[in-house]
C-alpha cells in the first residue's frame, strides 16, 4: 500500500532545542526546504533553561584571547577523558567540525559566541586541556526583535528571582565577584533597564535576554529572517519507514494528524527524558525525581522513544548531565552552580559527614552525592552548610548576599518549606535537620582547623583551577576554604539534580542514528540530549552539552544535504 503524504519538505526537524534549530539554518543554508515541529506550547527546549555556553575546541577565535589551541589537542584531550566508551570516529568528528560549525552559523546566522579566556576545562591533569577559551558565551539579545513570536519563547528559571535584569555569564560572573567592578556592572546593567522606558511602561519583563534564552532567540530570529516555518504544539508521533529508510513522519499538529514527507531526512532533536518519571525509574540511579531537574518539563524522551520505535540502539540511559539542584517553594527547579565553591561552606549528608570536594565540577558533585546515598549516608538530600560570615558576602544560588539582602526579606516560604534552615548554633542547626549534632560538630571542626591551613586533606579542594574559578579570590592561602564559625548558621537543601539526561539513540560520525547491530538506520538521524552523548559519561568544560548539539546538528544536515 503506497503511503499518501499530505506535504513534502526536504529536511524535518523536531525539537526547537539549540540543536534542532541549529540543524535548521544549516539544512536551509545548503539549500533545503526546511519544516521545524516543537511538541510543546513555546519554543527553545532544555536550551532556553541554561547559560547557553557552547564548548568548542580549537576554534578560530581563541588567538584573539591569547591562547593556543588546536583540534588536534581538542581530539587528545576528549579521548584522554572519555577512552573508548565513545567510538572514535564520533570523538574526532566532533573536534574536527565544531569549529567549522562555529564558522558558519557566524556567517549565515544571528548567533555570536565570544570565548571565556578564564573559563577552564573540567579536568586540567588530562592531555590537551586548556587554561580557558573553549567556552564561549553567546551574546545577549533584544526580545522586541522577535515581534510576535516573543511571547512563545520559553523563559530561563532565573526569571522574576533576584535581579531584574538579564545578565550573560561574563556579567553575572564579574557580579558574584562583590568588588568594585561588580558594582559598576549592576549599577550600568541597572541603568539600562531602567531607561527603557517603553518597557517599564508596560510593566514587562527586561527586554534584553541572555544566556539561553538569548541563544534561542537569535536563532528563531534566523528562522524568521529565513521563512522556516516552525509548527508549536506539534509532536512527531510515528517514524514512516519505507524499505528500511525512514521518508518521513506523521505530526500531530494541534489535534490534526499530517504526514510529511522528508526527502533528504529526519532531524531528532526532541531533548532528553529528565521530566519523564518512567524513564528515570527504569534507568537512572535511585531515588530519583523529576522534582530535580533543571530540564524542560517537556524533556520526555519523545525523539529517544521514536527511535526505538524504528530499531535505534541506546547507551548511557542511566547518565544525565548531572548538577547539585535546589527546589524553590512553587516548585521551579534551579542547578546550584554559584556558591558551592565559596570559603565558609560543606555540603554534608544527612549523618553530618562531607562526602565530596564541593567545588569540583557539578557533575561529580552528584557522583558523589549518590555514592554517599548508595554506602547507606543518607545523602539524597544534602545540605549546604554555611555561616554568618559567608552569608554577608556571598551568592547561595539566586539568593544575594545579606548585605544586600537581609534574612527578613527572604521570603518565609523558603524556611517553611525546609529549602533554607537558620539556627544560632551550630547544635541547633543538627536538631532543626536531624542530623547526629556530635558528628556535625567534629565534621565542621575538622574541616576548620585545616581550612585555616588553606588545605582539604579529605577531598583536596581549592587544588584545581576549576575548583578555585568560582571561588574569592581574596581569601588566601586557598580561595575555596575557610572557616565556619561565626553564629547564626545556615543550611541550604540540595538535591542530586541534573541539566538533562545524557543516554539516548546511538548515532555514527556524520549523526546518523544506527541500530542495535551498529547498522545505519538511513533517512533518520539525531543531534543532542536525544542521542547517546558523545561526551559519555564525563563533562569535559561548561558548554559541552550545547556545543556538541550544535556540531552533530552541523554535521548531520551537511550529510544528509551535501
Amino acid at each position: 500500500m503506497t503511503r499518501e503524504f499530505n506535504q513534502e519538505v526536504d529536511w524535518l526537524v523536531a525539537g526547537t532545542g539549540v540543536g534542532g534549530l541549529t540543524g535548521a539554518v544549516v539544512a536551509h543554508e545548503l539549500g533545503a526546504e526546511v519544516l521545524v515541529v516543537e511538541s510543546a506550547s513555546v519554543y527553545g527546549g532544555t536550551t532556553a533553561h541554561s547559560g547557553g555556553v557552547a564548548w568548542i575546541p580549537g576554534h578560530h577565535l581563541q588567538s584573539s584571547v591569547g591562547i593556543d589551541d588546536s583540534k588536534e589537542e581538542g581530539y587528545q584531550y576528549l579521548s584522554s577523558l572519555i577512552g573508548d566508551s565513545v567510538k572514535d570516529e564520533r570523538l574526532r568528528a566532533f573536534a574536527d567540525k565544531a569549529d567549522d560549525m562555529l564558522q558558519f552559523m557566524h556567517q549565515h546566522s544571528r548567533v555570536t559566541y565570544t570565548p571565556l579566556p578564564a573559563y577552564m576545562d573540567y579536568y586540567e591533569e588530562h592531555s590537551g586541556a586548556k587554561h580557558g577559551g573553549r567556552s564561549m558565551c553567546p551574546g545577549a539579545f533584544t526580545l522586541r526583535q522577535l515581534g510576535e513570536e516573543a511571547p512563545y519563547l520559553r523563559r530561563g528559571p532565573f526569571e522574576g528571582l533576584g535581579m531584574p535584569f538579564s545578565m550573560t555569564v561574563v556579567e553575572s560572573s564579574s557580579l558574584m565577584k562583590m568588588n568594585l567592578r561588580s558594582y559598576l556592572i549592576g549599577a550600568k546593567l541597572m541603568l539600562r533597564y531602567w531607561l527603557d522606558i517603553p518597557s517599564r511602561l508596560k510593566g514587562l519583563s527586561d527586554d534584553r535576554i541572555a544566556c539561553g534564552e538569548a541563544l534561542i532567540a537569535r536563532l528563531r530570529k534566523t528562522l524568521m529572517d529565513r521563512n522556516i516555518p516552525l509548527w508549536l504544539e506539534s509532536p512527531v508521533v510515528e517514524l514512516i519507514k519505507e524499505d528500511g529508510k525512514i521518508i518521513g513522519a506523521v505530526i500531530n499538529k494541534k489535534g490534526q494528524m499530517i504526514s510529511i514527507r522528508a526527502r533528504k531526512g529526519v532531524l531528532l532533536a526532541t531533548g532528553g527524558f529528565a521530566s519523564n518519571l518512567e524513564m528515570r525509574e527504569q534507568y537512572h540511579p535511585k531515588p530519583t525525581s523529576t522534582q530535580w531537574t533543571a530540564a524542560s518539563p517537556d524533556s520526555n524522551g519523545d525523539g529517544i522513544r521514536l527511535g526505538q520505535s524504528v530499531g535505534a540502539a541506546v547507551d548511557f540511559m542511566a547518565s544525565a548531565w548531572w548538577s547539585p539542584s535546589y527546589t524553590m517553594p512553587d516548585g521551579k527547579t534551579i542547578s546550584l552552580i554559584a556558591g558551592k565553591a565559596m570559603p565558609g561552606s560543606i555540603m554534608v549528608n544527612r549523618i553530618g559527614k562531607r562526602f565530596t570536594n564541593e567545588a569540583q565540577p557539578y557533575e561529580d558533585v552528584v557522583k558523589e552525592q549518590y555514592l554517599s546515598e548508595q554506602r547507606g549516608e543518607k545523602a539524597i538530600p544534602c545540605y549546604l552548610i554555611f555561616d554568618a560570615t559567608y552569608r554577608s558576602k556571598y551568592v547561595i544560588g539566586h539568593i544575594k548576599p545579606s548585605k544586600l539582602e537581609s534574612d527578613d526579606n527572604i521570603p518565609s516560604g523558603y524556611f517553611d518549606t525546609g529549602l533554607l534552615t537558620k539556627a544560632e548554633t551550630l547544635q541547633q542547626l543538627a536538631e532543626k535537620l536531624a542530623i547526629d549534632k556530635v558528628q556535625l560538630s567534629e565534621t565542621v571542626t575538622q574541616f576548620n582547623a585545616n581550612a585555616l591551613k588553606g588545605i582539604d586533606p579529605d577531598f583536596g579542594r581549592g587544588a584545581s583551577l576549576h575548583d578555585r574559578y568560582y571561588a574569592d579570590a581574596k581569601v588566601l592561602p586557598n580561595p575555596s576554604l575557610g572557616p565556619i564559625e561565626k553564629g547564626p548558621f545556615y543550611a541550604f537543601k540540595i538535591e542530586a539534580g541534573d541539566l538533562d539526561t545524557k543516554g539516548g539513540i546511538v548515532c555514527d560520525e556524520f549523526g546518523r542514528v544506527c541500530d542495535g547491530g551498529g547498522e545505519v538506520i538511513e533517512g533518520l538521524y539525531g543531534s543532542g540530549n536525544t542521542t547517546a552523548a558523545v561526551m559519555g559519561d564525563t563533562y569535559p568544560g561548561a558548554g559541552a552539552t550545547i556545543g556538541s548539539a550544535m556540531t552533530f546538528a552541523y554535521i548531520a544536515a551537511h550529510h544528509a544535504l551535501d
